[in-house]
């Protein structure tokens, strides 16, 4: 449908200075009567007269009225980047459904791409290879199967590995324990914490064999401690040592200036889904946001964005990992586990 034209003089109207600035968040097209010619508002072609200018809604009015698409801006097409998530996206679907992970030739032809290409285009879009994307599945399907109650023997082998000793060889590093343990819970794993004060109330920081695994915000030392408890619910926990002050520290200094980045070491517990979400939050710049929408299209799954939103909620890490940055689609705040008055305050200290 022809959006109908404004009584305002052509050169004001919004839409134009949208084509003259190239805004890409312009949401309409344009016909140019001289040349049978529609474009996008970001268009890289010579700018036409605006009494030669036509707006419209979709291509397809566009086109109902005689114009023919750009060649140069390809406005029937979906935009570049939605065109890439949704060729991501196919190739997890992919991975996701072979039994055995497909290799990067086999991928690469069905998006119809180079191998080079459709490789440096998976990491840009996932933050993660092709072959990592497959492991991280694949090492989510065993820690599903043991929560669910598989064997041991059953999970490494429902998760499509073809000898149980390639699991092993990496267990301690994927579940963060040897695999009866994690099967049973955690039970007799060992977590040690310890708390700080920051400008956002206390912190609780905590810490396993393999590294930080928990950093939570609060009011009562109790109940942070029974938060910890929950999340790794059959661990046993144990107040940590004068060693770990230091860490401590550095978790406190990252809470009040977190521009200045961390080398914490992190123990990073999740799915695959949520460890894409969350290699998607570390690459935010302190100082900047983005919508859940924007996150769900740079890991290729635009259409999870309740998913995203869920993986927020799902961390363990509040700073190190920055789930604050992730924001409505009208850049208001909402989602934050500990609470949206600690959120403004994180985004307000990166952005001062």
């Amino acid at each position: 449908m022809n959006i109908a034209m404004s009584a305002k003089p052509l050169m004001e109207d919004p839409r134009w200075i949208s084509l003259v600035a190239r805004d890409p968040k312009g949401r309409f097209f344009y016909g140019v009567a001289t040349t049978g010619v529609y474009c996008r508002p970001t268009c890289g072609a010579r700018r036409p007269r605006p009494e030669n200018v036509t707006y419209y809604d979709g291509p397809a009015a566009a086109e109902r009225a005689g114009f023919r698409p750009c060649k140069r801006c390809k406005p029937d097409q979906a935009p570049d980047e939605a065109r890439r998530a949704a060729l991501v996206t196919k190739a997890c679907r992919i991975i996701e459904q072979a039994e055995d992970a497909p290799s990067l030739a086999v991928l690469a032809v069905h998006v119809g791409m180079s191998p080079h290409h459709f490789h440096r285009l998976f990491k840009q879009v996932t933050g993660l290879t092709p072959k990592d994307y497959a492991v991280a599945l694949r090492e989510g399907k065993v820690r599903a199967g043991l929560t669910a109650g598989d064997s041991v023997t059953d999970a490494i082998y429902g998760a499509g590995y073809n000898a149980s000793s390639r699991f092993y060889e990496k267990s301690s590093a994927v579940l963060g324990m040897a695999p009866r343990r994690y099967k049973a819970g955690g039970a007799e794993a060992t977590i040690s914490y310890a708390f700080g004060k920051s400008s956002l109330g206390k912190v609780l920081v905590a810490r396993s064999d393999k590294g930080i695994c928990a950093i939570l915000f609060g009011d009562a030392e109790k109940d942070m401690v029974a938060e910890l408890q929950g999340r790794f619910r059959k661990a046993m926990l144990a107040e940590a040592g004068m060693d770990f002050a230091r860490t401590v520290k550095d978790v406190v200094a990252l809470v009040d200036a977190p521009r200045q980045g961390h080398q914490l070491p992190l123990d990073v517990r999740g799915t695959a889904f949520q460890k894409r979400v969350w290699k998607a939050l570390c690459r935010i710049p302190a100082g900047e946001t983005a919508t859940y929408a924007e996150i769900a299209n740079r890991i290729g799954a635009p259409k999870a964005v309740r998913a995203v939103g869920s993986a927020c909620g799902a961390n363990h890490l509040g700073v190190a990992i920055p789930c604050h940055r992730a924001v409505r689609s009208d850049g208001s705040l909402a989602g934050y586990y500990w609470g949206l008055e600690r959120k403004r305050a994180l985004l307000k200290k990166e952005s001062g």
